[in-house]
C-alpha cells in the first residue's frame, strides 16, 4: 500500500509541476480519463484493504478503464450525444462510494 500512496503523490507531483496545457476540445475526454483513473487508484485501496489486490488486474482496470471511458465519450461527442454527463456520473458514484469504503475501514481500524 506504501507503494501506492508515494506513487500517488509524486505522479501528483510531477503533474503539478510540468507545465503541460490540455486544449480546450480534448478537455473532456482528459476529464474523464483522470476520472476512470481515480475510480481505478480508490478501487485499488478499497481492494488492499479486504486484501484482494492484484497488479495485473488493477492495471487492465486502469488502462481499459480509462480508453473505454474517452472512446464513449468521443463517439458520443461525434453522435452529439453527451456520454460525457454518463461517465462523469458513474464514476463519480464509484469515486464516493470506494472512498467511503475506505473512510469506515480506516475508522473501524
Amino acid at each position: 500500500m506504501i507503494f501506492a500512496i508515494i506513487s500517488l503523490v509524486a505522479g501528483a507531483l510531477v503533474g503539478y509541476f510540468c507545465n503541460i496545457t490540455i486544449p480546450v476540445e480534448y478537455s473532456k475526454l482528459f476529464s474523464v480519463a483522470l476520472l476512470a483513473g481515480f475510480d481505478a487508484v480508490f478501487g485499488g485501496l478499497k481492494a488492499i484493504s479486504l486484501r484482494t489486490f492484484d497488479n495485473v488486474n488493477f492495471l487492465s482496470g486502469f488502462f481499459a478503464n480509462a480508453l473505454l471511458a474517452v472512446l464513449l465519450v468521443y463517439v458520443g461527442d461525434n453522435l452529439s450525444i453527451d456520454l460525457y454527463y454518463v461517465a462523469l456520473l458513474a464514476f463519480g458514484l464509484r469515486i464516493f462510494k470506494n472512498l467511503s469504503y475506505l473512510r469506515h475501514w480506516l475508522i473501524k481500524k
